[in-house]
């Protein structure tokens, strides 16, 4: 079993010092899912929700909270992204979020791409709860990662 990093040797919680790592090019893509009913999706995709362009608030929201994530994560590091998108796909009864996040740095952007898909669902279920309350947020889940010691890695099927 790997050690975890995040606990010093008495097991106290600590922040990981990077300082010394190598700066690599790194990228992180999560994707997750938000369900719900043909009338709130339809509302979405046709641009017709009561607090107005769903995708557009939602897609500003993701991005700001993964510039945030530090302040939302307690032992993450705050990081200079290169970039980060957020993009939606809409698909038979939901709304799918990816998220990238990417930079050149000492630690890696996972935690920022899976905040942002996060923040994104959780404001497209703000932005629709007026046409549907019962919507379902799940799968949130990193797709990808690259850079790093620990390489490259690709989420199971």
């Amino acid at each position: 079993m790997n050690k975890l990093t995040h606990l010093d040797e008495s097991g106290q919680a600590r922040m990981v010092d990077v300082g010394g790592k190598a700066e690599t090019r790194r990228v992180a893509v999560a994707s997750g899912r938000i369900r719900m009913s043909a009338e709130a999706l339809s509302a979405i995709r046709d641009g017709n929700a009561p607090k107005g362009d769903v995708l557009a608030a939602a897609r500003i929201a993701g991005i700001m909270a993964a510039k945030k994530t530090a302040e939302l994560i307690p032992l993450c590091h705050p990081l200079a992204l290169d970039s980060v998108t957020v993009d939606f796909t809409i698909e038979a009864d939901a709304v799918r979020a990816t998220a990238t996040a990417s930079l050149s740095g000492r630690t890696g952007v996972e935690m920022e791409a899976m905040t942002a898909c996060s923040i994104a669902l959780l404001t497209i279920y703000d932005m629709a709860k007026a046409v549907d309350k019962a919507m379902i947020i799940e799968g949130v889940r990193l797709l990808s990662k690259s850079g790093g010691k620990s390489g490259d890695w690709v989420a199971p099927e």
